[in-house]
């Protein structure tokens, strides 16, 4: 008799898993990770995405933060799990560029994932303080030309996306200036604003409130596309540096071999939500457009972003660390 319940039990068992299994996807919660800290960017994407992709889905979407290493923890952490869909990433575009900027990445960005689509692109802006006699990008070129190596400029650190968007214009404009990296954004707005540094790609988030004040001057936002954040502002490319773009990004994706079908499925949900009137409203607030690209074009994209970034590195003579 006990061998019988025994049997019977394991048999339940079995039952219980196939049927799980073969329950439709998905059945459980499902776990975003952010490689970044709480009220970074790519947090508050995350977190306004994930209710409204916990409602389509009828399952939690729970935001996990795994902040450190210029975002490799939470990267790796998403690589290495299974291919299940029970665990995305919200990446960064540090995923093109910390292949440029250090030796050890802990996972292949083109092959370690499976791209589901571009979430949101922002531009960055091109800012001076406005002691200098600078009012838009030609006269900025003017200027640096005719001062070599004197100009310097501030960044949120060393192979940051700001970093990468300056060395980028001053590969494109043939300029040299002098780079001084900061732990972050804050500082490097701090002595932007104090004029010990004079120029800067920053944020929109971080800039646009001293552009508003007088106490910065916006010189070009680094979209192909002017931001409704700043519509005064032109483009960079439009102001002589022509096909100039650098902007930052987020993504969902989800570990490699993931099956298609679950790709399909958080493809249709998120398209469908990045074309919600609030969440194009709340975008727009820092003046991000939405995705939702096809994942075939989501992999392209990242595919030549890694491309672009390595040559701007290189040209920069940035080396892997």
């Amino acid at each position: 008799m006990r061998a019988f319940c025994v049997a019977a039990g394991a048999l339940a068992a079995i039952l219980t898993s196939a049927a799980s299994a073969q329950a439709p996807y998905p059945n459980r919660p499902v776990r975003m990770i952010v490689p970044s800290s709480a009220g970074g960017g790519s947090d508050i994407t995350a977190r306004i995405i994930a209710p409204k992709l916990s409602e389509r889905l009828g399952q939690q979407v729970i935001v996990d933060n795994r902040a450190g290493a210029g975002t490799m923890i939470g990267g790796e952490v998403a690589a290495k799990a299974a291919p299940d869909g029970y665990t995305l990433l919200m990446g960064i575009s540090t995923l093109a560029t910390n292949p440029a900027v250090y030796k050890k990445v802990p996972y292949d960005a083109l092959t370690d994932f499976a791209p589901i689509t571009l979430v949101l692109s922002a531009p960055n802006i091109l800012v001076v303080h406005p002691s200098l006699p600078i009012k838009n990008v030609k006269e900025l070129i003017w200027f640096a030309e005719a001062r070599p190596g004197q100009l310097n400029f501030g960044s949120a650190g060393t192979g940051t996306n700001p970093h990468l968007s300056m060395e980028l214009f001053l590969s494109m404009t043939r300029l040299k200036m002098v780079h001084i990296p900061y732990k972050g954004s804050a500082p490097a707005i701090v002595d932007l604003l104090g004029g010990q540094v004079a120029v800067m790609v920053a944020t929109m988030l971080t800039a646009i409130p001293h552009v508003r004040s007088g106490r910065l001057r916006a010189l070009g936002v680094t979209s192909v596309e002017r931001t409704a954040v700043a519509p005064e502002v032109p483009t960079i490319a439009e102001s002589g540096v022509a096909g100039y773009e650098a902007v930052q990004w987020y993504g969902l994706l989800a570990p490699a071999h993931t099956p298609r079908d679950i790709i399909t499925r958080l493809h249709r949900e998120l398209a469908a939500i990045l074309q919600t009137a609030d969440v194009k409203e709340r975008f727009a607030v820092d003046g991000g457009d939405p995705g939702g690209n096809m994942p075939e074009a989501f992999a392209r994209y990242i595919k030549t972003e890694i491309e672009k970034w390595a040559r701007v590195a290189k040209a920069a003579g940035i080396k892997p660390e």
